[in-house]
């Protein structure tokens, strides 16, 4: 079964609306438009020649005139100033010979309203004081001198004319400007959806980074815990020491599987749902579990921590992200049970955050040319901190980060 809908036809309101706002240039079929409109006043003029001003008819010479005088108009929206000249030229001998004065006024007029809508106003206003200044220049030298009030008269319309030509020019001016303006507005509103989209790809690469390589880390030490007990005494297994190390990778397992179906949610979620997918931001009062964590992969760990009040969300999640991703690196490249030390406290209305290892193998940075050291500087940057990371001279890699807590970052937690 197919379903058609019938079209609806705007009503008349809207359509002369639309006429009034819209570039003649740019409507569509106007040819076909013009050509209908030439025919018309074609008739009318015929109309007005023989059956007003009866001592005036014209003869075969003006009747050509006259009927050649409405063809340009056909072409009046391509070329209007070329159309308003050649109304004129064949408009004046027509006028000169005597013949109905008043029947080539409507086309003349047609075709000097095209030219206000679509020609700057001064040029318009140009125009029609030049035809003014021709029209008396052929009535004084080929007509009579009584016809100057008609003239006058005829001349007022050409003054209405011009000015309601004008008036619409600048109507439809304004009505462009604001329809470019809204389109800028919807232009900035798309770019400012594509920029959130892309922050916030970003933000979920970070948190799935962080994650899995912090996991993966400490799966890979608990393993290697597991099997070197295995391999050391086969004959005699240490039945506690495996079973912890499987338990320490169960638990970190469900940790893990519970942080990544919290990220993954945002991805299936959009709107205003998506933020409360999310979940609670992890702040401070996670880092002692990474501690932990790292501590049960050999690690040996001494962790200060001195703040006072709650920072704000954004700078809570920043610090644990960069503790956490700092202790992953340790835990991986600082050799075996590394002492690592983490301090967090506030100074000087900053969140710093420091952790240092001691390792004697690779830095925390050096192992290829991983996302860690930039996933890193872009949670500092994201709260407006700053980031630093490198070498210590007496041996290791230390992490520094200074987190502001006052200012325009209260807004952003």
């Amino acid at each position: 079964m197919h379903l058609t809908t019938t079209p609806v036809r705007p009503r008349l309101g809207e359509r002369v609306t639309a006429t009034l706002t819209r570039d003649p240039r740019t409507a569509p079929h106007a040819t076909r438009n013009d050509a209908v409109l030439a025919a018309v006043l074609a008739a009318l003029a015929a109309v007005l020649a023989a059956f007003t001003d009866t001592l005036r008819h014209p003869d075969a010479l003006g009747w050509t005139l006259l009927i050649a005088a409405h063809v340009p108009l056909v072409w009046r929206r391509r070329r209007p100033l070329l159309v308003l000249a050649a109304v004129v030229v064949l408009v004046i001998p027509y006028h000169a010979l005597d013949n109905n004065h008043g029947a080539p006024v409507p086309a003349s007029l047609v075709a000097l309203y095209t030219v206000t809508v679509t020609q700057r106003p001064a040029r318009s206003i140009l125009v029609g004081a030049a035809g003014l200044a021709l029209s008396v220049t052929v009535m004084f030298t080929f007509g009579d001198h009584k016809q100057v009030p008609d003239l006058v008269r005829t001349y007022g319309w050409v003054l209405a004319v011009l000015f309601i030509g004008i008036d619409v020019r600048y109507y439809r001016q304004y009505v462009a400007s604001l329809v470019e303006r809204a389109e800028r507005a919807e232009r900035t509103r798309e770019e400012e959806a594509r920029r959130r989209v892309a922050e916030e790809r970003l933000r979920i690469a970070r948190d799935l980074h962080d994650l899995l390589a912090h996991t993966i880390t400490l799966i890979g030490v608990q393993t290697s815990v597991a099997a070197h007990v295995l391999a050391a005494d086969p004959e005699r297994l240490d039945r506690e020491t495996i079973a912890k190390a499987l338990n320490d990778i169960a638990d970190t397992c469900r940790t893990a599987r519970g942080e990544l179906r919290t990220t993954l949610e945002v991805l299936r979620e959009q709107g205003a749902a998506a933020g409360e997918a999310r979940g609670p931001l992890p702040g401070l009062d996670g880092v002692p579990d990474l501690v932990e964590a790292a501590r049960l992969a050999g690690a040996r760990v001494l962790e200060t921590v001195r703040v006072g009040e709650a920072p704000p969300p954004a700078v809570g999640a920043a610090a644990y992200r960069i503790v956490q991703e700092a202790l992953t690196n340790a835990v991986r490249h600082a050799g075996p049970e590394p002492a690592v030390r983490v301090s967090l406290y506030e100074e000087q209305g900053a969140l710093r955050v420091s952790v240092s290892d001691d390792g004697k193998t690779v830095g925390v940075g050096s192992a290829g040319a991983g996302f860690g050291l930039v996933g890193m500087r872009e949670r500092a940057r994201s709260v407006g901190g700053t980031l630093d990371a490198g070498p210590r001279a007496g041996g290791g890699f230390e992490v520094t980060a200074v987190l502001p807590l006052r200012g325009a970052l209260e807004g952003a937690g």
